[in-house]
C-alpha cells in the first residue's frame, strides 16, 4: 500500500466547499482504483476573525484544523501570508506550516511514501523543499495560473524551475502548461500531461424545461460561470451582451469585482437582462448548465477549464476564448466554438457561428462522455506508484512519467 501526502493550498474544506475541487476530484478517482491511502495537508491563510464583514478573508479563519472529507482525512494548518512578502517568502511560510504538521504525523506513527503536490507556486516549491528534507519523493501538478502567470517574477521562476528539477515526475494538466514548464527549465522526460477529467455522474443533463422554468427563463440564455476578478472576463461578456439583444446571461460567482460588473451592466443598458447569481454550490450547477443554451467563458489565461467540460457534460455546448489549454477542450462542433479574437466581436462571431448551427444537446453530452475522470485516476495512479517504488535517491530516473505516459490521458482527438 502506498502511503500519500496529498499538499496543496487548493483544496476544498467546509468553509470553501468549491475552492480546488478538482484537486479532490483526481484524489477520489486514484483512490478509486486501489492500492494507495492518502492524507491531504491542505494549509489555510492565517487571519484572525471569523467576522462576516471580512469577506472572504473571515472564511480562512472558519475553515476546520482537521476533517474527513469522501473518507480521506484532511488537515487544514494555518501558514502566514505578508502581502509585502508574498512572492518570495510564501513558499517558506508553507514549508515550515507543513513540515510541523507532518512531523506531528510521525509521533503518531504516520508516515508516507511520496508527495502528490499541486500547484507550482507557492505549493510545489514548498512541496519541494519538503520533500528533501523528509527524502521523499514529490510528484508536482501544474494548474494554470502558476504557469502562465507567476513565472513572470524572475524569483518565482527560479524557484519553480528548481522545484521542477527536484521533482520524480511534474504533470501539467493541458500541452500547452507542460511547454511551458519544461520552456522554464523543467526535464522534458519527467513532465507529462494528465488533463482533468469531469464527474459524468454529477454532471449530466438535467430536465430542461424544469431547470428553465425554476429560472424564470424564455429566451436565448447565456452562462457565464467563474469567480468574479478580471481575468475571468465577465466585462468583457457583458460587452458583448450589449450587442446581442435576444439574449439574456447568467453569471454564477462571486468576488471583489461584482459592484463594478453591476455598474458595467447598467451603463449598458442590460442590466434587465442580466442575473447575479452569486457563489453556486457545485451540486446545483448542472440545472444551471442544463437551463442554459450557451456556457461563456471569456477567460484571458486558463489551465484547463473545468466548467467548459461541465457544461458540456450536461449537454450545453460552449463559447470560449482561445488561450492556453482551452483548445485542447473545445475540440468539435458538437463542443462549442473558440472565439476568433478575444473581444466582444470574437464572442459575437463565435456565438453567431454556434447558434446557426447549434449541436444537439444529446451529442454534445456524447462529446463530453470522452473525458471522464477514470483514465486520468488510473494513470496518475501507476505514476505515484512508479514514484513511491524508485524513491527518493531515484527521482531522476523518469519512471514515474514513463508510467503515466503508457496510460496517456491527453486531449481527444479532433472531430470535425
Amino acid at each position: 500500500m502506498v502511503r500519500v501526502l496529498l499538499f496543496s493550498t487548493l483544496f476544498p474544506n467546509a468553509a470553501q466547499p468549491n475552492h480546488g475541487v478538482f484537486v479532490e476530484n483526481r484524489l477520489r478517482e486514484t483512490l478509486a482504483h486501489g492500492g494507495l491511502e492518502a492524507t491531504a495537508l491542505a494549509p489555510v491563510p492565517y487571519f484572525p476573525s471569523s467576522n462576516a464583514m471580512f469577506g472572504g478573508y473571515a472564511k480562512f479563519a472558519r475553515a476546520p484544523v482537521q476533517e474527513v472529507r469522501f473518507g480521506v482525512e484532511v488537515l487544514h494548518p494555518r501558514y502566514l501570508v505578508i502581502p509585502k512578502l508574498a512572492q518570495n517568502w510564501t513558499p517558506e511560510f508553507l514549508y515550515r506550516s507543513a513540515l510541523s504538521s507532518v512531523r506531528r504525523l510521525a509521533e503518531q506513527g504516520r508516515g508516507f511514501d511520496l508527495i502528490d503536490a499541486h500547484y507550482f507556486y507557492p505549493d510545489g516549491v514548498a512541496a519541494a523543499k519538503l520533500g528533501r528534507t523528509l527524502r521523499l519523493p514529490v510528484v508536482i501538478t501544474a494548474r494554470g495560473s502558476d504557469l502562465t502567470l507567476i513565472p513572470e517574477a524572475e524569483g518565482p521562476r527560479r524557484q519553480i524551475r528548481w522545484a521542477a528539477q527536484e521533482a520524480s515526475a511534474t504533470i501539467a494538466v493541458c500541452d500547452d502548461l507542460r511547454s511551458r514548464l519544461i520552456a522554464i527549465g523543467a526535464p522534458e522526460e519527467r513532465a507529462v500531461v494528465l488533463r482533468n477529467g469531469v464527474d459524468l455522474d454529477l454532471f449530466a443533463p438535467a430536465d430542461r424545461r424544469s431547470a428553465r422554468r425554476a429560472l424564470n427563463l424564455t429566451g436565448f440564455t447565456l452562462l457565464s460561470v467563474g469567480a468574479l476578478i478580471p481575468r475571468k472576463g465577465h466585462a468583457l461578456v457583458l460587452e458583448a451582451l450589449a450587442q446581442a439583444a435576444d439574449c439574456a446571461l447568467l453569471i454564477a460567482g462571486e468576488g471583489l469585482l461584482r459592484g463594478e460588473l453591476e455598474a458595467l451592466a447598467r451603463r449598458l443598458g442590460v442590466a434587465h437582462r442580466v442575473r447575479f447569481l452569486g457563489e453556486i454550490a457545485h451540486a446545483q450547477l448542472p440545472a444551471l448548465y442544463s437551463a442554459a443554451d450557451a456556457m461563456v467563458l471569456a477567460s484571458s489565461r486558463e489551465g484547463w477549464a473545468n466548467v467548459l467540460l461541465e457544461a458540456m457534460a450536461c449537454g450545453t455546448p460552449v463559447v470560449a476564448s482561445d488561450v492556453n489549454g482551452t483548445a485542447e477542450v473545445v475540440r468539435s462542433p458538437a463542443a462549442g466554438r473558440l472565439m476568433p479574437e478575444r473581444t466582444p466581436a470574437g464572442l459575437l462571431a463565435a456565438l453567431l457561428e454556434l447558434r446557426r448551427d447549434m449541436p444537439e444537446r444529446a451529442e454534445t453530452r456524447r462529446y463530453a462522455e470522452r473525458f471522464g475522470w477514470a483514465p486520468v485516476g488510473r494513470a496518475n495512479k501507476a505514476l505515484l506508484e512508479a514514484a513511491a517504488e524508485a524513491g527518493y535517491e531515484q527521482r531522476g530516473s523518469a519512471k514515474a512519467a514513463r508510467a503515466a505516459k503508457s496510460l496517456t490521458t491527453g486531449p481527444v482527438e479532433r472531430v470535425d
